[in-house]
């Protein structure tokens, strides 16, 4: 999955630097505050690819002595990062840009280049949402999913974040269109200084989200209630396994889960025969779900009766 991922943040990040720039100049021509907002968003969005990029890199290093589990959470840790650059550098410039615009006023300027600049980039943004949206798709389609259940439950934060950073860019270009076109036509740049803003909430909220769940992972999210189901039912039908009576699972990445489970032996099962078992349920639950990397079993006796 990493280097799908990969040449998807690529491809994102690949499409922010070019049209980042053109906003800049376009926003400065055209004296629009939207435009200098959908500046902003643009370049906090490439920033966030490098982090993303970084994340991929770095999640991917080998277990060892110091982090027996590998380095799957820094996944989170950079997204987590990602998601505080869209809220300072992407929100909090626009809001602010656009409150000033609003209190000092202005005159409306020419706008031709700023809706080219806006064309090219609705193109550009649109390719880069449909490569994520044909990966989550291709992954929503491995787990029997939909892509919007796919988009939501994915523990890979970085797709996710991208997805979401593609889909706000789409609106944001929209909102900025909007403002820019009332601004020309009544001649009052309250319209461009109050689609600047929605540019900033609009991105403070993606933020929230993507930080809410990668804060979540970091502390050590359990697996979903459908592979949890299916953990069970794997352990539950290895020969000598009465049931499971606790069952803990994390997320050690987005392709690292670890499993730890309390099971109840029936009495006809010895310790060699029991060792046996365990051995089973390791091999079966990693065939049922490739993302199991560990599994610990904690076993009791209890009647077969």
């Amino acid at each position: 999955m990493n280097k799908a991922t990969r040449r998807t943040v690529l491809v994102a990040g690949t499409a922010n630097v070019a049209i980042a720039l053109a906003k800049v100049v376009a926003g400065v021509l055209a004296g629009s505050a939207a435009m200098l907002a959908e500046a902003a968003h643009s370049l906090a969005d490439t920033l966030n690819q490098g982090f993303l990029l970084t994340s991929l890199y770095r999640s991917d290093r080998p277990a060892d002595a110091e982090h027996p589990f590998g380095y799957g959470k820094e996944r989170y840790f950079w997204s987590l990062l990602a998601a505080v650059g869209i809220f300072v550098a992407g929100g909090g410039f626009s809001i602010f840009e656009g409150v000033l615009t609003i209190q000092r006023g202005g005159e409306a300027t020419g706008a031709v280049f700023a809706y080219v600049v806006l064309a090219i980039s609705f193109v550009a943004e649109g390719s880069a949402l449909l490569r994520a949206i044909r990966q989550v798709r291709g992954e929503a389609a491995s787990q029997r999913r939909s892509l919007p259940e796919q988009a939501r439950r994915s523990s890979d934060t970085t797709i996710r974040a991208v997805l979401f950073e593609d889909t706000t860019a789409l609106i944001g270009l929209v909102v900025a269109a909007a403002g820019l076109t009332l601004r020309e036509l009544t001649g009052a740049a309250f319209w461009d200084g109050a689609a600047s803003i929605l540019i900033g909430l609009l991105l403070i909220v993606v933020a929230c989200s993507l930080g809410r769940t990668n804060m979540h992972m970091l502390i050590g999210q359990a697996a979903d209630e459908e592979q949890r189901r299916a953990i069970t039912g794997e352990i539950e039908a290895a020969p000598g396994i009465g049931t499971v009576l606790e069952l803990l699972t994390m997320q050690l990445g987005p392709d690292a889960l670890i499993v730890a489970a309390k099971v109840a032996f029936t009495d006809d099962i010895s310790a060699d025969d029991a060792e046996d078992v365990a051995d089973d349920v390791d091999r079966r639950l990693r065939e049922r779900l490739p993302a199991i990397q560990h599994v610990f079993l904690d076993p009791t006796q209890r009647s077969s009766a």
